[in-house]
C-alpha cells in the first residue's frame, strides 16, 4: 500500500461507494466463494484498495477513521449483496483497530504493516512467560478471513507481570506463524472462510499482547495519556461497540430478500393464471414481513445511538445491547424464512440468491453474539437485578 492511498482524506461518500464495488464484485462470485469456501483475492484486494479495510485506524495512521453510525452503513451495504463478503467487511476493519488498545510500540508495528487482522476471542490457549515476552500454544476455531491475513488474536487467560491475577487477553500473532487448517465446511457463510488455526509455542512481545479485560472494565481507551479523544471506540462499551456489525449484517440481507420476493412476485403467474400480486396472500405477506425489517430497522438505529450517546456514568447494560442486537437478527431470520417458504420451490436452487442469504442469516443468527434465547434470558435477569457474566 504507497504512503500516497495512506495520507489520502477518504469521504463517506467515496468509502460507500467502495462498499458498493465490493458488494458487486461478491455477489458476482458468490457461487465461486461458496464452493471454495473464502470470498476471492479480488475482494480482499477491493476492501484493501477502497480503505475500508483500514477505516477504523486512528487517524495518525492515514486512515479515515469513520464513526460508527458510517460503519454500520458501509457493513449493511455490502451485505445487501453478499453476506459472506458483509461478514469480512464488517470484521477486517474492525479487528485492524486492535492495534489501538496496545502499547505504542505495539501499535505502531501492526498499525503500519498494512497487513488484515483477523482473531478468534475464545480463551483457550495457553502463554508461557519467555524473556520479555511469551509462548503462546493451542489450537482455535472460527478465524474468519484468516487465509487473507497478516496477523491473528488469539484469546488466552495469562498473567503478565503487573498482573493481580489471570486476566483475558489476546496476543497478536503474525499468521505466518500458526498453522492454518482448512477446514470450514458449513451450511451458511461459506465464503467467509472461518478456519481453524494451531499455534505451537510461537514467540509474542508483551507489546503486542491486548489486555482485553483492562480495554472492556477499566479503561476504554489505550494505555498511554496521550490518544486520540474523537477515536469512535474509546469511551464506549468495548465489546457492545465491537458486536455492532452482526445485526447490520442480516438487515442488508434482510433487505436484498425483500426486495428479490417483491420483484419475483410481480413476475409470478399462478396455474390459473391470476398474477401473484394480485393475491391478498402476498401483499399480506409483503406488508407484514416490511413492517418486521421496519421493526429490526429501528432496533439496529437504536443500538446505535445508545453507543454514540453512551453514558459511564449511567451506562446501558450489556444485557439490552445483547437483547437488541440478537431481536434485530430474529426479525431478519423470520423475514428470510417466510420468503423463501412463500416463494416455494422456485427459490431453493443451489446458488439462488435467495437460498443462499437465508442459509447465510440463519448463519448469522448461531453466532455466539445472537444468541436470542440467551440474550432475553440475560436481560430478564438485568431487568429483576440479578447480575450476569455478559460482556457485551
Amino acid at each position: 500500500m504507497s504512503n500516497e492511498l495512506l495520507k489520502s482524506e477518504m469521504t463517506v461518500e467515496q468509502l460507500l461507494v467502495g462498499a458498493e464495488k465490493i458488494g458487486k464484485l461478491a455477489e458476482q462470485e458468490a457461487v465461486e466463494a461458496d464452493q471454495n469456501r473464502t470470498i476471492s483475492e479480488s475482494v480482499v484486494n477491493s476492501i484493501k484498495e477502497t480503505q475500508i479495510s483500514r477505516m477504523l485506524l486512528p487517524k495518525k495512521y492515514g486512515g479515515p477513521q469513520i464513526d460508527l453510525r458510517t460503519f454500520a452503513q458501509i457493513i449493511r451495504k455490502v451485505s445487501y449483496h453478499n453476506i459472506s463478503a458483509g461478514w469480512l467487511t464488517y470484521l477486517y476493519p474492525l479487528h485492524n483497530s486492535l492495534p489501538s488498545y496496545l502499547p505504542e510500540k505495539g501499535m505502531d508495528e501492526i498499525a503500519t504493516s498494512g497487513g488484515l487482522i483477523v482473531d478468534v476471542f475464545a480463551p483457550v490457549g495457553k502463554a508461557v512467560k519467555d524473556g520479555d515476552g511469551y509462548r503462546i500454544s493451542g489450537k482455535w476455531h472460527f478465524a474468519s478471513g484468516v487465509l487473507h491475513s497478516e496477523w491473528i488474536g488469539l484469546g488466552v487467560i495469562m498473567e503478565l507481570p503487573d498482573s493481580t491475577g489471570p486476566e483475558f487477553c489476546m496476543p497478536l500473532l503474525k499468521t505466518s506463524e500458526v498453522e492454518i487448517l482448512n477446514n470450514w465446511d458449513t451450511f451458511g457463510l461459506r465464503g467467509s472462510g472461518s478456519n481453524s488455526v494451531i499455534a505451537d509455542h510461537v514467540y509474542v512481545p508483551i507489546e503486542r499482547i491486548l489486555r482485553l479485560d483492562r480495554v472492556a472494565v477499566e479503561m476504554k481507551r489505550p494505555p498511554f495519556d496521550y490518544y486520540d479523544k474523537e477515536y469512535p471506540f474509546y469511551h464506549k462499551p468495548f465489546f457492545s461497540a465491537f458486536y455492532i456489525g452482526f445485526q447490520n449484517i442480516a438487515l442488508g440481507g434482510a433487505e436484498r430478500l425483500l426486495k428479490e420476493f417483491k420483484e419475483r412476485t410481480e413476475k409470478r403467474i399462478r396455474l390459473d393464471g391470476t398474477p401473484e400480486k394480485e393475491s391478498p396472500r402476498s401483499q399480506r405477506v409483503l406488508s407484514e414481513l416490511t413492517m418486521k425489517y421496519k421493526q429490526a430497522e429501528l432496533l439496529v438505529n437504536h443500538y446505535i445511538e445508545l453507543l454514540e450517546n453512551f453514558d459511564e456514568n449511567n451506562p446501558t447494560p450489556a444485557e439490552e445491547f445483547f437483547a437488541i442486537r440478537a431481536t434485530a437478527i430474529k426479525h431478519c431470520t423470520e423475514i428470510a424464512n417466510r420468503i423463501l417458504l412463500t416463494l416455494g420451490g422456485a427459490a431453493l436452487s443451489k446458488g439462488d440468491i435467495v437460498e443462499m442469504m437465508t442459509r447465510d442469516i440463519l448463519s448469522v443468527a448461531t453466532h455466539i453474539t445472537a444468541l436470542y434465547e440467551d440474550s432475553v434470558a440475560d436481560y430478564g435477569k438485568n431487568l429483576f437485578g440479578y447480575e450476569t457474566t455478559r460482556n457485551g
